[in-house]
């Protein structure tokens, strides 16, 4: 790994030329004038929009519904004259003469308003001939009424259909052309308004793309020189997070903000370096004293399976020489010199057991620290008579115990170490009575399956709930129901060491408040 050494870097002030917040502050202030700039040219555009609309709705529209409206008044004008001349009572012309009165002024009315608009001196023309033409009209309706209210209908209807209509078509139309010009100016005007609109959306199309354009570089310089600068230095900064010293960082001599952030970063790395190096010899130091603590932690489980192992062990042999002295001391009269024999014969046989257990236990710390295989010793033994001495040292030391033995199918000779096999089954057997009411039967039985030996021991105890089952060999484990009853959980392990050295495999069967049955499979191998 290469060396690093602290470098001194130049510091950059706030105020030079080339910032971030200075390229950052030109940005913004284009893209507001460019903001400006574009509504400023949309509402110029829109505002000639808005004036070719106005002059459409402000004077043609107006102008044609003024014109529209003299026509329909002109025409019941016309009406209302010939309806005076066929009124027959003095009722019916009184409300013709009101109708007549009504439309000169509504038609004065209109003529006053169109007069107030501007026209084009075409229309102007126009509207001069119709006024001098309807004056003329009204004038000679005026004379049909009048002939008509002195009852000279003759004469008025004469006059009405010579003079008066001539008057009254040559009004009409002129009025005509004055509305056909009308019309025509307004779809003029409309087409235009039309050319307008489009050409002003045009330009506000092409001048919201240059916006964008002129975005599109402007973000892009923004995310080139700041955006992908800071995202590689993150992406360092990761990096020396994940303990990768071996990072180069970048743009260290720029003079804006992001130079001293990749100075900051370099700093950084080499702390991160200097730090890396501390941390390996601490490691160094404390994998020694996990060593160290390891070895005495193996020490102290050796001395407490050791004291855990005899206290299990010893009190089978001690309890057969207490049972053997205690009947000697009863029977010390009257007891033959060949019952003593046998007496102490049974003696030095538990004290030859103890010394036994004794060279066993010696060992039995390494059956627990995974070295069992320095101390099995295998050998051709009569199992049977090994498991019947240990069921019959067990009906002596517990009288209350019914141990029923079934071993016809054993072989003359098995495999086996003899001192680690009775080490196994006496824990087995030992387990049995324990956990049994006393005087229920405790069945050893043997058989050949498939070639190899089956050895069960089966009780009708207080069984082994159903969660204990999968742990129950795990060393220093007691099931959840054995409270008050003496034992320190290293057995059944045992047992399962054992049977292992021999190539065997151990299985339990069980049902709490209904006994257990544990069934070792071992090959006969002789």
């Amino acid at each position: 790994m290469p060396v690093y050494t602290r470098r001194s870097f130049p510091t950059a002030t706030m105020t030079q030329r080339h910032s971030i917040r200075t390229r950052l502050s030109w940005a913004f202030a284009l893209f507001r004038l460019l903001v400006l700039a574009l509504g400023l040219f949309s509402i110029w555009r829109l505002a000639d929009v808005n004036a070719a609309s106005a002059e459409i709705r402000d004077r043609w529209l107006q102008s044609t519904r003024l014109l529209g409206d003299l026509n329909n008044f002109t025409s019941d004008y016309r009406a209302a004259e010939a309806s005076h001349l066929l009124s027959q009572s003095s009722i019916d012309m009184a409300a013709s003469e009101q109708d007549l009165a009504g439309l000169e002024r509504s038609i004065d009315k209109a003529q006053r308003s169109y007069q107030q608009l501007p026209h084009d001196p075409t229309e102007s023309r126009l509207w001069m001939e119709f006024s001098r033409n309807w004056d003329a009209y009204r004038k000679v309706a005026a004379q049909v009424i009048a002939m008509s209210a002195e009852n000279r209908k003759a004469a008025g209807e004469a006059l009405y259909l010579t003079t008066s209509r001539t008057a009254y078509a040559a009004a009409s139309d002129t009025l005509g052309l004055l509305t056909d010009r009308t019309v025509s100016s307004a779809k003029e005007a409309s087409d235009r308004a039309d050319s307008i609109f489009k050409q002003a959306r045009v330009l506000i199309v092409i001048a919201l793309l240059a916006a964008g354009f002129l975005t599109f570089f402007v973000m892009r310089h923004i995310t080139r020189t700041i955006s992908e600068p800071m995202l590689d230095l993150a992406a360092r900064m990761r990096s020396l997070a994940g303990n990768r010293t071996d990072v180069e960082v970048q743009g260290i001599e720029r003079n804006d903000e992001i130079g001293e952030m990749a100075r900051a970063v370099v700093v950084f790395r080499n702390n991160a370096i200097e730090l890396a190096h501390s941390q390996r010899g601490l490691e160094q130091q404390a994998s020694m004293l996990a060593e160290k603590l390891e070895h005495e932690q193996r020490l102290t489980n050796m001395q407490r399976n050791f004291v855990s192992m005899a206290s299990h062990e010893f009190r089978t042999p001690l309890t057969v020489i207490d049972g053997q002295a205690q009947r000697l001391v009863k029977l010390r009269e009257r007891i033959s010199g060949e019952e003593l024999a046998e007496r102490a014969g049974k003696l030095r046989a538990a004290v030859l057991r103890m010394t036994n257990l004794i060279d066993s236990l010696l060992n039995s710390s390494q059956l627990f620290d995974g070295k069992g295989g320095l101390y099995y010793h295998p050998a051709p033994i009569d199992l049977a008579a090994l498991l019947g001495e240990l069921c019959q040292m067990y009906r002596e030391i517990t009288p209350g115990a019914q141990i029923i033995q079934n071993l016809r199918q054993v072989p003359p000779t098995v495999l086996g170490d003899p001192k680690l096999l009775y080490q196994a089954f006496s824990n087995l057997l030992s387990n049995a009575i324990k956990y049994s009411p006393g005087g229920s039967p405790i069945q050893v039985r043997a058989e050949l399956s498939g070639g190899q030996l089956l050895i069960s021991v089966q009780d009708q105890g207080i069984g082994i709930p159903a969660q204990d089952l999968e742990r129950m060999f795990e060393r220093y484990h007691r099931g959840s129901n054995v409270k008050g009853i003496v034992g320190t959980g290293i057995g059944l392990y045992l047992v399962k060491t054992v049977v292992s050295l021999h190539g065997g495999e151990i299985a339990v069967e069980s049902r709490e408040g209904q006994g257990s049955r544990f069934s070792v499979r071992m090959p006969v191998g002789v």
